[in-house]
């Protein structure tokens, strides 16, 4: 009977570090698939010598790899693969951090938003597109160098960033009040 008493008391002091650890499991996770799905855009990008772009829904909390298909006309995006859903305590968000990561953007904010094939703008979405060198690109073709995708579960954020030549970096700050970003 006290061996039962000493597994559940053992038990029940250890539950809230494993449901910790999970969530972080999770979040880190998350976190690095965004990061491989960038890396895969860039490298399809540059074997394909088209446009490809890591198309992020912030709504459903998904993300997807997507290809210009120049074949037809107008240009059409065309799906690339399988689409990632985050997990349920996961979202694209930066919480309550107010700066963002060193070398990245002046201001911070998620990836600009994508576009249909007409043009127009998709809200609730966040794009890094990339043209076939390999190099991010806005939807007028130009380079840029704020490309950055946020995702936290509350707890902790990951920044995704994408530099001007095209390097992906993978960063995180914790604890959410007073941030530090850390590179990864």
């Amino acid at each position: 009977m006290v061996v039962v008493g000493l597994i559940g008391i053992v038990s029940a002091i250890s539950m809230p570090i494993v449901e910790q650890t999970i969530a972080s499991f999770r979040l880190v996770g998350s976190a690095r698939s965004v990061t491989n799905a960038l890396a895969v855009a860039k490298i399809r990008a540059a074997s394909s010598f088209t446009r490809v772009r890591l198309y992020v829904d912030l709504t459903s909390r998904s993300h997807h790899v997507e290809t210009l298909d120049r074949s037809v006309s107008p240009n059409h995006w065309t799906l690339d693969g399988g689409s990632t859903t985050l997990p349920a305590t996961v979202t694209f968000g930066y919480s309550v951090v107010a700066t963002a990561p060193p070398n990245s953007q002046a201001t911070i904010n998620q990836a600009p938003a994508c576009t249909q094939d007409d043009g127009t703008v998709v809200g609730g979405t966040a794009c890094i597109m990339f043209n076939s060198r390999g190099i991010p690109i806005d939807s007028l073709g130009a380079p840029i160098s704020d490309g950055v995708l946020y995702i936290t579960d509350g707890t902790a954020v990951y920044g995704v960033t994408v530099a001007a030549t095209g390097m992906i970096r993978l960063w995180r700050t914790y604890p959410l009040a007073t941030p530090s970003w850390v590179l990864q």
